[in-house]
């Protein structure tokens, strides 16, 4: 993720507001054998410290390939908060994979890029054959310097594509596939005449670069495009502007969460906009209660991974750890168990390497399938949701497997 550019922070925070209000799940019990074949490839089954010193490291699992698990657990805030959580569910894969040969090199990067490199560099001087992490844009990029001249390969969590290069995969949700998947969808749906309005902020630099890409690769037209400020009280400008061509649009795409969408559709009603006659597209930033609970954002469509393996997933954690986890942790879960399969399935000289990473039939995962593009940036296989008082309905199932060749 992203501090700078991606509001970071803020994801961090949604992501712990949704694991506070989760419903409780009855815990359901995992097979381990299941678990292990979870991640077969789909063709074949405060102020941060300054200094370098570090909290000790810690070891987890016993086995003969090491793994560098790099996050911010001593970061003040939700960083640190959401790096616990990640840790968790990194322990729980290992836990629920049937006879992992890993052992877990855990790195407390502090939340700063110096101390991310200096976890790389201890991991690898450790023997580690790949890291995973770390959170924060800056901190990957510093890993993947240290990695890269060790030719090992890195799995991390940012959401700010711009820091993926080759062997330095995110497993991130990133907006552009939100972007992708929502306007193939409402295409499809004979939707031709776009709008959009964005937050002013790098999140809504990556949406408008995708969504204006997208719409175009469509061949639909781009009617209009705003972007409003963060001061809900200068709101009202742009939005007055794309309410003045509203007769000439068939979908806007609201890109934001909770603490702004049904602000900017109220604004867009004020401005004798009926949001009824038109279709509201969101990304997966809409996933969330308050969104729900909006009666002006029924009907609305949004991409976003569909919520049953995220239900589970959070059954069993809840189990082990007596918590909810926080939204990302699946993504933590995911990464220590495709290395793992990946251990376990491969050959040592082929386990890590580019062409097993970035197989183009990809993996699946506790969000569905997923897959590595070669220049680190990721690709995922998400639903079509509709906003409903009871939660998100899956209107277009996310797919099962990957075109072969694409």
């Amino acid at each position: 993720m992203s501090g700078s550019s991606l509001g970071e922070e803020g994801i961090l925070t949604r992501g712990l507001r949704r694991a506070r209000t989760a419903l409780s799940i009855a815990a359901a019990a995992v097979a381990l054998a299941a678990c292990a074949g979870t991640f077969n490839q789909l063709d074949g089954g405060t102020p941060a410290p300054t200094t370098t010193d570090q909290p000790p490291a810690t070891a987890v699992g016993t086995g003969q390939v090491r793994v560098a698990l790099i996050l911010p657990l001593s970061a003040p805030g939700n960083a640190g908060v959401a790096a616990t959580s990640m840790k968790n569910a990194a322990e729980m894969a290992l836990a629920e994979f049937k006879e992992p040969n890993i052992q877990l090199l855990v790195k407390d990067d502090a939340g700063t890029p110096q101390g991310a490199q200096l976890g790389a560099q201890q991991a690898i001087a450790e023997g580690a054959e790949i890291i995973v992490g770390p959170l924060f844009a800056q901190s990957v990029s510093a890993v993947g310097q240290v990695a890269r001249a060790s030719n090992v390969p890195v799995i991390a969590f940012s959401t700010d594509a711009s820091v993926a290069a080759r062997g330095v995969y995110l497993l991130s949700f990133l907006p552009e596939s939100d972007v992708k998947r929502i306007v193939d969808f409402a295409a499809s749906k004979g939707k031709r005449s776009f709008a959009a309005l964005l937050p002013d902020n790098g999140y809504g630099a990556v949406v408008e670069a995708a969504f204006q890409q997208e719409v175009a690769r469509r061949g639909a037209r781009m009617v209009a495009l705003e972007k409003y400020p963060l001061d809900p009280s200068k709101m009202v400008d742009p939005i007055k502007r794309v309410a003045q061509v509203a007769s000439r649009v068939d979908s806007i795409l609201i890109a934001d969460g909770a603490d702004a969408v049904p602000q900017v559709v109220a604004s867009l009603a004020a401005s004798g906009v009926n949001p009824k006659r038109m279709q509201l597209l969101g990304t997966g930033l809409w996933d969330e209660p308050r969104i729900f609970s909006t009666a002006a954002l029924e009907g609305g469509w949004y991409a976003a991974p569909e919520s049953a393996g995220f239900r589970n997933f959070s059954g069993r954690y809840r189990a082990r750890f007596g918590q909810a986890p926080v939204r990302t942790a699946t993504l933590a879960y995911d990464a220590v168990a495709l290395v793992a399969a990946l251990v376990k399935q491969q050959p040592s000289s082929q386990r890590f390497s580019e062409q097993t990473l970035t197989a183009s039939s990809g993996f699946a995962g506790i969000d569905g399938i997923f897959r590595f593009r070669a220049d680190g940036t990721n690709e995922r296989g998400l639903a079509v949701m509709r906003v409903a008082p009871s939660g998100g309905q899956v209107i277009s199932p996310a797919p099962r497997a990957f075109n072969p060749g694409t």
